[in-house]
C-alpha cells in the first residue's frame, strides 16, 4: 500500500506541475488582439496591477456580484490557504524553517479549525448550484464532482483531526521520505488513504478543470488590460509583425491586399 500510494502521489504531482505549466504557456501565447477591459478599468499600469490584487484577494467582482456567493467562496478560499500552510508541516522539517515570517506551530490551532469553515464554503457553493436556477442551468455533473471530490477531501481531514485520529508522526515520516526518495510506511488509516486518494485525483484532473481560473485570472484581458485605446494603438504580437511588414508595401499593394 505504501509503495502504490507513493507511485499514485509521484504520478499526480508530475501531472500537476506539467499539466499546469502547459496550460500557462498556452495562456501566454494566446494572443489578445482586442483592448476588451470590463469597465471602469484602470488606465494606468498600476491601476491594473492594484485591480487585480483586489480580484485575486478580495474576489471584487464576486462581491458586486452575488454577495452570499462571494461569503462562501472566500470562505473556502481563506481555509484553503490555512490548511496549505497547516500542511507544510508534513513536508518541511524544522517546522520552524519560516520563523520569524511565519511559525507553522502557530498557524496549526487555525489550520484545524479552518476545515469546518472550509466544509460550510463548500457546502454553501453546492446548495448554490443544486437551488439557484440560473447556475444550476449552466452546471455539468463535472461542477458538482468538482464540489464532492474536495467535500472529501475536507470531510476526511477533519474526520482524522477529530474522530479517528492518524499518527502525525509516521505520517510526516512517510511525507518526507517522498521528498526524499527515501520509503518510509504509510500509517493504516482507511481514512487517511481515501484523504490522499481524493487529493492525488484533485491534482491529476485540476490540469484540464475549472479550477484553472487560479492562474487563468492573470491571463484575463478583461482584468489586466489597461484602458487607453484611444492614447495607444493595441496589437497582438502576431499583428505587429504583420503590421510591419505591410509598412514596407506599396499602396497598390496594400489595396490589392
Amino acid at each position: 500500500m505504501s509503495v502504490a500510494f507513493a507511485i499514485l502521489l509521484y504520478i499526480a504531482t508530475a501531472i500537476l506541475f506539467v499539466g499546469v505549466f502547459l496550460r500557462v504557456l498556452k495562456y501566454w501565447r494566446t494572443p489578445a488582439p482586442l483592448k476588451i477591459p470590463t469597465m471602469p478599468a484602470p488606465v494606468t499600469q498600476m491601476g491594473v496591477v492594484f485591480r487585480m490584487w483586489r480580484e485575486v484577494v478580495l474576489f471584487e467582482s464576486l462581491f458586486k456580484s452575488s454577495i452570499w456567493t462571494w461569503v462562501f467562496s472566500w470562505m473556502f478560499h481563506l481555509s484553503l490557504l490555512l490548511a496549505f500552510f497547516r500542511h507544510l508541516r508534513y513536508i518541511i522539517s524544522p517546522d520552524n524553517i519560516f520563523w520569524p515570517i511565519i511559525s507553522l506551530e502557530v498557524i496549526q490551532s487555525f489550520g484545524k479549525y479552518a476545515g469546518y469553515f472550509m466544509l460550510i464554503g463548500l457546502l454553501g457553493l453546492l446548495a448554490r448550484r443544486i437551488f439557484v436556477d440560473r447556475v444550476r442551468y449552466i452546471s455539468n455533473p463535472s461542477d458538482y464532482l468538482m464540489l464532492l471530490l474536495i467535500l472529501t477531501i475536507a470531510g476526511t481531514g477533519l474526520s482524522m483531526s477529530f474522530i479517528a485520529h492518524t499518527d502525525i508522526v509516521a505520517l510526516k515520516m512517510f511525507v518526507l521520505g517522498l521528498v526524499r526518495f527515501d520509503m518510509q510506511p504509510l500509517p493504516s488509516s482507511l481514512l487517511l488513504q481515501v484523504h490522499l486518494a481524493s487529493v492525488a485525483l484533485l491534482m491529476i484532473i485540476f490540469p484540464i478543470s475549472k479550477l484553472l481560473h487560479a492562474p487563468g485570472i492573470f491571463f484575463s484581458p478583461t482584468r489586466n488590460q489597461v484602458d487607453n485605446a484611444r492614447e495607444k494603438r493595441h496589437l497582438a504580437p502576431w499583428a505587429a509583425k504583420l503590421d510591419a511588414n505591410r509598412g514596407h508595401k506599396t499602396k497598390d499593394q496594400l489595396v490589392k491586399d
